[in-house]
């Protein structure tokens, strides 16, 4: 697919992340406009609720876009999805009538704010990234061997839907108890061990029937869309509470997404397959869909008070080893209900080389093996006023698909007791 050009030049630009073929969903408000919903085009966002308001967009008989979130979107189903998609074409494209009706309708992205685009109504984090699983194994246990069920199912735990803001919130750095290995007491404090986990969240567009499964390529359609995703990690307060139950406290402080959503639609023509299997998969979680997609990710950090921002790691989406659709199948086959709303992150994603590593963990082995920022400072974890940027985007044949930024700065723990 090639360059689909806009009447909105800025979305005609090469390095852009929202030309025509992408136009994510997001929140925004202004000094004098409420949280609405909006779509990026360029470098400005077109004001839904405005155009709704006005009939150039009509979906129902009640107003969908006047709200602080696309749930309401989401639980029309794909073929709606479809018509917005195909309307907004109308709107937008170089050859489009409708130009001066829409032009007054468009704000300059700097002078918005942005806000969560969803309503998550449940979170789920999986352990889907083949490299990160066996880096773990090797820094945690000795051995990069994978655990006897990972080539089989996709391993997840339930997270706190409560926990996950926006690009921009800052994140405290959490308190609770660790334990030193030489120590016969735990101890309570801020952690000292704080990371980051580099994901792509995969947002539930439609509900499924508490009891009923769905299959793989039923999961894959109802999903709406993707989001940047940074699981922020204490990892010394997982490392003392993770047994026999897995992450509870710390993982609980804290999940960023970027505050734009790429529709599937969108990525459509970046689909890759899941790679080749080393143990076939039982039945259930068979597609006839590629499940996947290329999307080349980064991510910096920038230390407070340094010039600019360092790249400390570069991979690509496709090397996950479980897609989206088959850890939602895997999610609802045993009768678990899935919401409009449910947010999904993918596991951290690693590659085979170091600079491919997507935890700070993996980055410094552990603290045995600090690496070197291009100031010239060293990080083994995050340290306070550290600021971490996830970015990522598809690359077309002009143009790309891209999801803006995902950004947390690190907060001093707050004093407690």
């Amino acid at each position: 697919m090639t360059l689909m050009t806009s009447w909105v030049q800025s979305a005609n630009n090469a390095d852009t992340d929202f030309p025509l073929n992408n136009l994510p969903y997001g929140v925004f408000s202004t000094d004098t406009l409420e949280a609405r919903c909006g779509v990026a085009i360029g470098d400005m966002i077109l004001d839904m609720a405005a155009l709704e308001e006005e009939g150039s967009i009509t979906l129902g008989d009640e107003p969908v876009f006047d709200v602080p979130y696309w749930n309401d979107l989401m639980e029309m189903g794909p073929d709606t999805w479809d018509a917005l998609r195909t309307r907004l074409f109308q709107l937008l494209s170089a050859d489009s009538t409708e130009q001066a009706r829409i032009a007054p309708h468009l704000l300059p992205a700097d002078d918005v704010e942005l806000h969560m685009p969803l309503v998550v109504s449940e979170y789920t984090d999986f352990y889907a990234g083949r490299q990160h699983a066996q880096n773990m194994g090797a820094i945690l246990r000795g051995s990069p061997d994978l655990p006897a069920n990972w080539l089989h199912i996709p391993i997840g735990y339930n997270g706190r839907a409560s926990s996950v803001v926006v690009s921009g919130t800052d994140i405290l750095r959490p308190n609770g108890q660790t334990k030193a290995p030489d120590a016969d007491m735990p101890s309570f404090g801020p952690s000292k061990r704080l990371d980051i986990e580099l994901e792509l969240g995969a947002i539930v567009g439609t509900s499924s029937d508490f009891g009923v499964p769905i299959t793989v390529d039923e999961a894959d359609a109802m999903i709406f869309g993707y989001v940047l995703l940074n699981d922020w990690s204490a990892r010394d307060i997982q490392g003392w509470e993770y047994q026999p139950l897995g992450p509870f406290q710390g993982k609980a402080f804290g999940t960023s997404i970027s505050p734009w959503i790429v529709t599937t639609a969108a990525l459509a023509p970046f689909r890759t397959p899941t790679p080749p299997r080393d143990k076939e998969l039982l039945p259930y979680l068979n597609s006839s869909v590629d499940g996947l997609f290329d999307i080349n990710l980064e991510v910096q950090m920038h230390p407070e008070g340094a010039p600019h921002a360092s790249s400390i790691s570069k991979t690509n989406y496709r090397r996950m080893y479980y897609s989206a659709a088959e850890q939602l199948c895997h999610h609802a086959v045993g009768g678990c209900g899935m919401n409009a709303g449910d947010l999904l992150g993918s596991g951290t994603i690693s590659g085979p080389n170091k600079s491919e590593y997507g935890s700070l963990l993996e980055l410094s082995w552990a603290g045995r093996e600090p690496f070197t920022l291009d100031t010239g400072e060293t990080r083994s974890f995050l340290e306070d006023g550290d600021t971490i940027i996830l970015k990522g985007h598809s690359q077309g044949d002009g143009f790309r698909v891209g999801f803006g930024s995902c950004v947390g700065k690190i907060a001093p723990a707050v004093k407690f007791p």
